[in-house]
């Protein structure tokens, strides 16, 4: 068996054994404005519920290992003391993974997610609406943890409010587990469907994607595309080019000879049968045909 002594391992040593053997780890998808009431939105994983009398939970917006940096989230807590934690089910887990890229501040994750915002009734940050389950929170207590990159921040949560998605219940009131379908998040690029195993999920681009918010109107609007295919979408750094389209339908046209002239909803399908093998390109050249 293999030991290791935490101070003899650099941080991202560290980090990479701890976020890859305490796992899966639930997910708080954290809903903030900053003093300036514009809405921020990001995941979580060091989270979980603490205590039920009063309701407490707690998730930790860690400094960034590489550059001792602080989240956008920790901010605008430590100025408002208010949260919204949202759980993320599998229909949105690409969403919540393209909010984790580190848009500059200001940048409302919302929108390059393409999620919508539902006012809370009892804090200011906005709801998730596509999360099955959403929590109001007050906040109690932030603990700084250290001031090396990789130290947590312990914000201390505790719900004043909270909602769940009648979808989800059964017929005595109480949450179906099968239903509410979370997903968790392991080491690396790895996350867990609480029903299923293991699946994974690229990383955000480091050069950042391009959003929901820059798509067409018919693909943002789409009523064939799933939150998870806008979600993979998002995650190029570029769209195709005019010509780069023209040549792939092109060489499509064999297969498709009626590619050009196929309606948005026909090509919405074609590209979500891509999407399900990785492909976002051909995707894209699809829905740019």
């Amino acid at each position: 068996m293999a030991s290791f002594s935490p101070k003899a391992l650099s941080v991202s040593e560290l980090h990479g054994y701890l976020l890859s053997t305490v796992a899966p780890r639930p997910i708080a998808f954290a809903s903030t404005l900053d003093a300036d009431g514009n809405p921020n939105l990001s995941p979580f994983s060091f989270f979980n519920v603490f205590s039920a009398n009063p309701p407490i939970m707690i998730f930790s917006p860690a400094r960034r290992v590489r550059d001792n940096s602080t989240k956008h989230t920790l901010h605008n807590i430590e100025t408002t003391k208010e949260v919204v934690i949202n759980v993320v089910n599998f229909d949105l887990v690409h969403q919540a993974s393209l909010a984790s890229a580190e848009y500059p501040e200001g940048i409302n994750e919302f929108e390059k997610a393409g999620l919508h915002m539902l006012p809370s009734d009892e804090v200011k940050p906005f709801r998730v609406a596509e999360s099955p389950v959403q929590f109001e929170c007050k906040v109690n207590e932030v603990v700084k943890l250290g001031n090396e990159g990789g130290a947590g921040n312990l914000v201390i949560c505790e719900v004043v409010k909270f909602h769940i998605d009648d979808e989800i219940l059964d017929g005595n009131g109480a949450v179906d587990q099968q239903k509410l379908d979370l997903v968790a998040r392991a080491g690396g690029s790895y996350y867990s469907r609480a029903n299923k195993g293991f699946f994974e999920i690229p990383k955000p681009l480091s050069s950042l994607g391009i959003g929901v918010d820059s798509f067409p109107a018919h693909v943002k609007d789409s009523m064939i595309l799933t939150g998870n295919n806008l979600g993979m979408l998002a995650n190029v750094e570029a769209l195709p080019t005019k010509d780069e389209v023209d040549a792939f339908v092109n060489d499509l046209s064999e297969r498709y000879p009626d590619i050009k002239d196929k309606t948005h909803r026909e090509k919405h399908k074609l590209a979500r049968n891509y999407l399900s093998f990785g492909d976002l390109q051909s995707a894209w050249k699809i829905l740019l045909s």
